[in-house]
């Protein structure tokens, strides 16, 4: 920016209620319309979700850079949330900074807490008294969910150390939250900034880390993809349900590709599905499985009855594979973004998370969270 861009900024902002970012109207304004959407929709699943992530975006931002320059306006507005959410933020604000601080919390009995706690009472016995069957089924069940997902929330940003998350979905939709070892190493830096701070290149440490999965799915890094495979080599009903659902998705993104003599199926051991359709889809096609685990390739022999072949090594990506179409799984533990960026062959098929959008994608299943991508290099 500027020098002129920047005194225009400044002049623009210096006119406006809002303390910091004209962005900070955009949280205003989506908490504003909640109380709307829990009119349309009022069940237990609104409110959870309504609670923990407000809690998470609009309510955690507001805590650390309260959004409006007159501190009349963030009183009331903090009141607001307090109804809104069912919980004191004056007592929400003192736990969140005690943790910044890595203190115990010390509950205050200030004015302005008494008042929130009065104010959550007050509109708790009035839902009570005027539609007691919503609140004791709809709004108490949903209050509780809420703040369980808030827990788990909280939890897995820091379980093992601070932890970031740098998907663009999740950052879109919880206003960068996913920089969460930037904003705790700057906790007074606005939102909007805090992509500024990343280091790619730093090492990461016991206390600083960063996942693929946002906070409320980190849990699924405790599930080894391995062990849910062998649920599936006991399952004939999980074996035709993954055929069917990979089945069209190899399909629709086979049907690009010229011919293919030879493919190499990397770490297709265990139940080796992707085999078994290509197989059928390339009757033509020399398949090799190649995979680390001598384990692995003797569990998949007996599903494939010949054809394959197999080699029983670790896949180095190093630029080059003798192959016309190479697959990927969910489970490869290389350098997924290298074959992304420098395929090694001249189609590869990469199945990754549903919402890693590479190259010309189709969604496997949604309950799976898989989707299969194709790359290939280009054309001289």
């Amino acid at each position: 920016m500027n020098s002129m861009e920047s005194v225009a900024v400044q002049a623009v902002t210096s006119r406006s209620i809002l303390r910091h970012s004209r962005w900070d109207a955009l949280l205003i304004a989506l908490s504003l319309a909640q109380p709307g959407v829990l009119w349309m929709f009022p069940s237990i699943p609104a409110i959870a979700i309504g609670l923990w992530w407000n809690s998470n975006t609009v309510a955690h931002n507001f805590i650390h850079l309260p959004f409006f320059r007159s501190n009349g306006w963030n009183r009331v507005y903090s009141f607001y949330l307090t109804l809104l959410l069912g919980y004191p933020q004056t007592l929400w604000r003192d736990r969140h900074l005690a943790h910044h601080r890595g203190q115990p919390l010390v509950v205050r009995w200030t004015q302005p807490l008494l008042a929130e706690f009065g104010a959550v009472l007050s509109l708790w016995g009035i839902l009570l008294w005027l539609a007691p069957a919503f609140f004791l089924t709809v709004y108490l069940p949903g209050y509780a969910l809420g703040l369980g997902l808030c827990y788990i929330h909280g939890y897995f940003e820091h379980a093992g150390g601070t932890t970031s998350h740098y998907g663009s979905l999740y950052n879109l939709s919880f206003f960068n939250d996913g920089y969460h070892v930037e904003h705790h190493l700057r906790p007074g830096t606005h939102w909007t900034r805090l992509p500024e701070y990343v280091q790619p290149d730093a090492p990461e440490t016991p206390d600083v880390k960063t996942s693929r999965w946002p906070a409320p799915l980190r849990w699924i890094e405790a599930i080894s993809i391995e062990s849910l495979e062998w649920i599936a080599l006991r399952s004939e009903f999980l074996q035709q349900c993954l055929l069917s659902t990979h089945e069209r998705a190899l399909m629709s993104l086979l049907g690009e590709l010229p011919a293919v003599r030879r493919v190499v199926i990397v770490g297709g051991g265990m139940y080796p599905r992707t085999a078994i359709l290509l197989q059928r889809l390339l009757p033509a096609a020399e398949l090799v499985i190649v995979d680390a685990s001598a384990e692995h390739i003797a569990a998949a022999k007996p599903f494939l009855m010949g054809g394959v072949a197999f080699e029983h090594r670790m896949f180095e990506f190093n630029g080059e594979e003798d192959a016309d179409l190479i697959v990927i799984p969910l489970s490869f533990i290389g350098d997924r973004a290298g074959v992304y960026r420098t395929p090694p062959a001249p189609a590869v098929l990469v199945h990754d998370w549903i919402w890693s959008r590479r190259g010309r994608g189709v969604r496997v299943s949604i309950l799976l969270l898989k989707r299969l991508n194709l790359v290939q290099r280009a054309r001289s």
